[in-house]
């Protein structure tokens, strides 16, 4: 038996001696390009440095508010469209939007959802495709794009830039301004995307925060400054009118490509090629967050191979069908950047077997006190040595753009994620490929796959809200002095808004208007005989009591509860154990909560 366990080992080690060469060079070169970008990258860091200190400390100028549109494509989103509304508008820190959100007649429930934002924001518009969906997004975008202009055209407006978002995105306060600042010189400018943070267990959200990551700190600036185009992110995008209008000259009015799966990354490059300056907005901080579009990524293993599996087939088949490899040397090399994945992914899971192999094999020999026979089979040990050396120095980089944004403990797994990533990635690959290859044999078009989205938790949402402060002197409530005055002597324990209706600066009423615009949620004020009194029992007494809810009216699948407290994390979760409607909050002042609450509990 051990004789024939020695042959077969000696087997293996010599097939996995005979793969380390090829294997090498092809990993060469890949690490040698990436090295080259990270080599771009830190030269246009120095540049950058140096000019900030011959410049000093620029001056910063208000720019007048151009007119932004923002369109947002829905299918079947009717749970969170809501508070992406209702957030957003209490977050963004710029008066001169409107927001088109694009439906389909046959999803009923979005439609309603949407219907009641209208009613609710004068900035918001529902735009209702001509035909059922769902199609794809870029098809919902170009007939929402054609409600603007209907819009405009009953109005007497323009709208100078649009910009485009996903029911999902947490839209940065100073996003739209950061994009105002961009259009005076670009056509296109993207503010950076990362995905909001998770628990360092959820392995396949990580991977996304270590891609984006990376990707938004290194590849995307380099290739601005490579002089190649810059594809849209889907989300955070800014197009200036103009350059959308020339892009509908020449695709027959089809500003989006209905028929690409990444319509985002397309619109990049035929933006390009038209001449359009694009510009992509570094990542900084503003006011202790970064200035990007947040969102939550796919976090089961499922829906993340669907949604690369997607961006596989767009952004490397479809646009090489499309495509080709034509135009200038800048534009070819982003070309095998953005494709090397379809043979990079499955040979970076090969790699890792292969590692893992030689881990076992070098600890078997160890352990028994015999030769590392691998070792002794392997041709060129130097050149696997450098290439080991640059796989770890690109491991490194990953863990510190990770660890910018994210910190070092959440970078610290970072090598773990990767691997894990090449098992996501390699799958997404070889179904893309084989999706791809099916189709084009049975003639068939390829099928647009949607990703099932999530809004993020109320803690999420709270993060870029202004400070209750902040919102009580900008609408003239309170005055700075007042303000001043009572957080320098507020007592421990009593909220600033509680503590301001003591010292008689401020009402009941118009403290609960401020927590209205701070968060987003409507104010209202209701009798008992407006509630059906089944309806305002149709939680547990106790709960209602203890949260100091109160069901006011339940339509188009949503329960409305209205409540002097805002709504927290925990009562959330409870609520998931006692209604399968989708919650949406109202802000009441406490006397009229208990009002009601004295007649209908």
């Amino acid at each position: 038996m051990p004789v024939v366990v020695s042959s077969w080992l000696a087997y293996a080690d010599a097939w996995v001696a005979a793969c380390l060469l090829p294997l090498a060079v092809i990993l060469l070169i890949n690490s040698l390009d990436d090295l080259f970008l990270d080599l771009v990258c830190f030269l246009g860091w120095i540049d950058r440095a140096v000019k900030r200190m011959r410049a000093g400390q620029p001056e910063s100028r208000a720019r007048p508010e151009k007119r932004i549109a923002i369109l947002v494509p829905l299918w079947r989103e009717f749970r969170v469209i809501g508070p992406m509304v209702e957030h957003n508008v209490a977050a963004i820190r710029y008066s001169n939007y409107e927001i088109f959100i694009g439906a389909y007649p046959n999803d009923d429930a979005t439609l309603s959802a949407v219907r009641e934002l209208e009613t609710r924001f004068p900035n918001v518009h529902l735009a209702v495709c001509p035909h059922d969906g769902p199609t794809s997004k870029a098809d919902n975008l170009n007939w929402t794009y054609q409600h603007l202009v209907l819009h405009e055209n009953l109005n007497g407006i323009r709208f100078e830039v649009i910009t485009v978002h996903d029911a999902e995105d947490l839209i940065h306060p100073q996003s739209l301004v950061r994009i105002n600042e961009y259009m005076d010189d670009y056509d296109m400018v993207q503010i950076p995307v990362l995905p909001l943070p998770t628990p360092w267990w959820k392995l396949t959200h990580g991977v996304y925060c270590d891609e984006f990551a990376e990707y938004q700190t290194k590849d995307i600036p380099a290739r601005e400054a490579l002089g190649g185009f810059i594809p849209s992110n889907g989300v955070g995008t800014g197009y200036k009118r103009t350059a959308l209008e020339k892009l509908a000259v020449a695709e027959n009015n089809c500003i989006f490509e209905p028929s690409c799966l990444t319509e985002d990354y397309e619109n990049g490059l035929r933006l390009y090629r038209l001449g359009c300056k694009q510009a992509f907005a570094p990542i900084r901080r503003y006011a202790g967050s970064f200035l990007a579009t947040r969102e939550y990524f796919p976090q089961s293993l499922a829906l993340a191979i669907r949604q690369r599996t997607r961006w596989v087939t767009g952004n490397a088949l479809q646009s090489w069908e499309r495509n080709g490899w034509s135009g200038r040397l800048a534009v070819r090399y982003w070309f095998w950047r953005d494709r090397k994945g379809l043979i990079g992914n499955p040979l970076s899971l090969f790699t890792n077997f292969l590692f893992i192999y030689g881990l076992a094999s070098w600890g078997a020999a160890i352990t028994s006190g015999l030769k590392w026979v691998l070792a002794e089979r392997t041709a060129h040990p130097l050149l696997l040595v450098v290439v080991l050396a640059l796989q770890g120095f690109h491991v490194g980089v990953r863990i510190g753009c990770v660890a910018r944004i994210y910190g070092s403990r959440f970078a610290s797994l970072v090598p773990v994620r990767i691997v894990y990533g090449n098992w996501i990635n390699t799958a997404a690959t070889l179904k893309a490929v084989s999706s791809y290859i099916a189709a084009r044999v049975r003639h068939k078009p390829l099928v647009w796959m949607k990703t099932e989205h999530a809004y993020p938790s109320l803690q999420a949402l709270v993060q870029d809200k202004r400070r209750l402060g902040e919102v009580l002197v900008g609408s003239s409530y309170i005055d700075e002095q007042d303000l001043a005055y009572a957080l320098e002597t507020q007592p421990p324990g009593v909220r600033i808004g509680e503590y301001l209706m003591q010292l008689g600066k401020l009402t009941e009423e118009e403290l609960y208007e401020a927590l209205s615009l701070q968060q987003g949620l409507p104010i209202i004020r209701l009798t008992a005989s407006e509630i059906n009194r089944a309806v305002a029992r149709s939680l547990p007494r106790k709960v209602a009591r203890r949260w100091r809810i109160l069901p006011v009216k339940i339509s188009a699948g949503s329960m409305y509860l209205a409540s002097p407290e805002l709504p927290s994390e925990a009562l959330s979760q409870e609520l998931q154990g006692l209604t399968r409607l989708s919650v949406r909050f109202q802000l009441v002042t406490p006397a009229n909560y208990e009002e009601l609450a004295e007649t209908l509990l």
